[in-house]
Parts: C-alpha cells; structure tokens; sequence
C-alpha cells in the first residue's frame, strides 16, 4: 500500500488524487489536506460566481472521494497543525498542490494608500473567502483603474459592471452584492503595458463585455495595427482582438448606457497618489521594441481614480523547509519534482499560468513518478499515523461528509436564483456540520 498525502484541494490537488486512483487503484490511500474546512479551493473561491459552467467541474472532484482510498482532511494547516518533514515521515510521497493564493506585490510608489487592493483579495471579498470578507472596497469609487489585461481582470470588471438582475443565477456572496448594490461606479480603466495583440483575455470572456446590460467597452482606434496584420494572431488570440475592434465601434444604444469599459493600452502604471486614500494614478506611455516588450517613452499623464485593483498575477506561499522560487513565486522543481518523495502540481509547480484543465496532465505525471520513484513497498503510517497526531494536537478536521453538511446547509440558505449563500466565516462552516 502506498501512501500520498495532497495539500492543497483545489483543481491540481484533485486531478492528482484521481490520477494516482487510476495508476494504483486499491492499492493506494491518499490524503487530500487543506486548510479551509470545505474542499475545491479555485473553484469555490476563484472562479467568477457568475460562471456556474466552470465550477461544475467540482462533481468530478466528488466522484473522487467515493472511493474509500481517497479522502478529505479538511480545517487542517500545515506549517502549523502539521510540517512538511512530519508528513513525509508519515507518508511515501507528498505532493503540494497549494495553487497560488496570493497577490504579485504592485511596486510602484502609493501601492499602501487606501483604495489599492490586489485581485486575490478582491475576488475572494465577491466569492465569499473567509481571509477576505472584512475587505469593504471603496465601492463608492467613480472610477476605477484595472491594472492587467487578462481574464481575472476581465471578471473583477464584469462583476462592478453588471446589474443585480445579471447576477441572478451566480452564488456571489450576500456581503458583496449588498456592496455592489451601493456602488457609484461610472468609469472603469484597464490599464495594459502592450497593445491588442499581446491582450491575455480569452475570446469568451473578453466577449461578455459586449453584452452588459448598464456598461459599454471602449477602444480607441488609433491603439490597434492594420487590420491585416490581425492574420498573423494564433485562432484565439484572433478571435479576442475581432471583439476589440468591435467594441471600438460601438453600437448606437450603446451610446447611452451609464458605465464605461475603457482599454487603456500601451500605459504603465508608475506612481499612485492621494491624501491619505488613493485619488489618481500616474501613468507612463509605452511603445513595443523589436522583441515585443513595453519600454517607456517618458510621456506621462494622470487618471483619476478612487479604487485601484491589482490584477498582476499571483504567487504560491512559501512553505518552511520547502525550496522555494522567489523571483517566479513557486516552489522550486523539476517537472514537479522538489526533493525525494516530495512533489508539486499545478501553479504551485508552473507559477499562475494555465486554465483548470491544464492542471490533470500535472496529476497523472506526478502519479507516474511517484510510481518510479517509491515502488510499491511501504512501511509508513500513512493516514492512521496523521490521525492520531492531528488528535493528539487536538485538531478539530473535517471530513468529506462534513463538506456535505456545509454544502446541505449553504444551499438552504440560498437567496432566490442562487445556488448556494456560502459561510464566509469557518466557525460558522464547522457549526453547520454538527446540524
């Protein structure tokens, strides 16, 4: 019998829990441990609440913990309630597959004023997160600046943008939409180092913003090149800057629609100001050189805005005792490899890169080379030894039939429309499993 503990039980974590269920089949037990008392971490609490398509994916990740060689450890942190080396100790191998939960820091001068959140706050404030339901964002902002061009900052806008009615059917979190509904907004900025054609908005989801019921993309003319050279864009990216240059003319009924989308392309942000709280942000042009990358021109001028949000990325957590990438925000690797019988997937191994399909070719690699590297002789604990340490710690665990009283209990409690009102606070979760 081999032993796998998985930390982290987000996409990456389940892909390989059911990778190494299909390589070792009985002959396996794995451990999928996470510090949230509920499972599916980016599903729940990244993608946008509106995208109920995309979080049905959770049901394969159901399909997993049936089988009695999976299980869910739920309410359990490592680095505290446990270590790295307890549970190698424990275990044949230990995969990490923590994603990356935290904010690329914005280093530019003003990034500390008040009103200058990161997207991973912000996006965890609207999905319910318990690190980030105090946030209370300037929602009475005029105006706000997106700094990024890529999905996460395409959702953070859709969400400011659309009308209560439009997020009829989301599972948006009742704190933010009481927010939301307070909300002042009239002009929201995009600001992106390069032009059209290097955006990293997918054809989808840039597509949505034509059709918000209050708000209206706006594209200047003069940022896009000559229409032929559009040819030259791989299919998807083609597709993302056929959208652009439709929003750049815009229909007449648009005209009238209260909320702006600007695209401010080829601008570098490089100072944010303000007395006490942010007010404006100081924008660089840029122009493109011979390989494609921004440079300053000198030119600058200002945006006002009132609410500033971050959307420059993200970067895995280091963990004490694991090598770690500082200047790429991950755990150090080889193909997934860390140290012996350690391991990482997904963006803990990648960095943030990659859509939630893109983590089940991590899992079913790192299960092949746990089968290299281990064989299938074990003398470990495994789970019977975390058992007795965690109760010995006295740490209160969840398990998967707990998730499925919380899930029972947030689906009850669910406002008209919507599938499911979370709990944002984890004493609240581990109460609705005792019900």
């Amino acid at each position: 019998m081999r032993h796998i503990a998985i930390i982290g039980s987000g996409p990456a974590g389940y892909y390989s829990a059911e990778a190494a269920q299909k390589k070792f089949g009985e002959d396996v037990a794995v451990d999928i441990i996470d510090r949230l008392p509920v499972p599916f971490g980016l599903i729940r609490s990244g993608v946008a609440p509106d995208h109920q398509s995309i979080k049905a994916v959770s049901r394969r990740y159901e399909k997993t913990n049936q089988g009695n060689n999976v299980r869910f450890i739920g309410n359990v942190t490592v680095g505290k309630d446990v270590s790295i080396a307890e549970l190698q100790e424990l275990y044949d191998a230990v995969v990490l597959a923590t994603g990356a939960p935290l904010d690329r820091i914005l280093d530019i001068p003003g990034s500390d004023l008040r009103g200058v959140v990161g997207s991973a706050a912000f996006v965890g404030w609207y999905n319910g997160h318990p690190d980030f339901k105090d946030l209370k964002p300037s929602l009475d902002a005029k105006s706000v600046a997106i700094i990024g061009n890529g999905n996460v900052a395409l959702d953070v806008a859709r969400i400011l943008a659309k009308t209560e009615n439009e997020l009829v059917g989301s599972d948006i979190v009742g704190h933010a939409l009481d927010g939301l509904r307070q909300s002042k907004v009239e002009k929201i900025t995009f600001l992106g180092r390069r032009g059209p054609h290097q955006i990293a908005m997918t054809p989808k989801e840039l597509g949505e913003l034509g059709q918000l019921e209050r708000a209206r993309p706006v594209v200047e003319a003069d940022d896009f090149p000559e229409p032929g050279d559009d040819a030259m864009l791989e299919p998807g990216m083609r597709k993302s800057v056929t959208h652009l240059r439709n929003f750049q003319i815009a229909a007449p009924d648009a005209q009238h629609k209260p909320i702006e989308i600007v695209f401010d392309f080829f601008a570098m942000p490089v100072e944010l100001q303000g007395d006490g709280k942010v007010e404006r942000l100081i924008v660089e042009k840029t122009e493109l050189d011979k390989d494609l990358r921004s440079i300053g021109t000198g030119e600058r001028y200002e945006l006002d805005c009132q609410l500033v949000i971050s959307c420059i990325g993200y970067r895995t957590p280091p963990i004490e005792g694991v090598p770690y990438e500082h200047g790429r925000g991950r755990f150090a690797n080889t193909d997934g490899r860390i140290l012996p019988g350690l391991y990482c997937v997904g963006w803990a191994k990648r960095g943030p890169s990659g859509t939630i399909g893109t983590n089940k070719p991590d899992g079913f690699g790192v299960a092949e080379m746990i089968d290299e590297d281990i064989g299938a002789n074990s003398r470990k604990l495994g789970r019977p030894g975390l058992d007795a340490m965690l109760a010995g710690r006295g740490v209160d665990a969840t398990t998967f039939r707990d998730w499925q009283k919380i899930d029972e209990a947030e689906i009850g409690r669910a406002r008209e429309g919507s599938p499911r009102e979370k709990f944002t606070d984890i004493a609240d979760m581990i109460a609705a499993r005792k019900v």
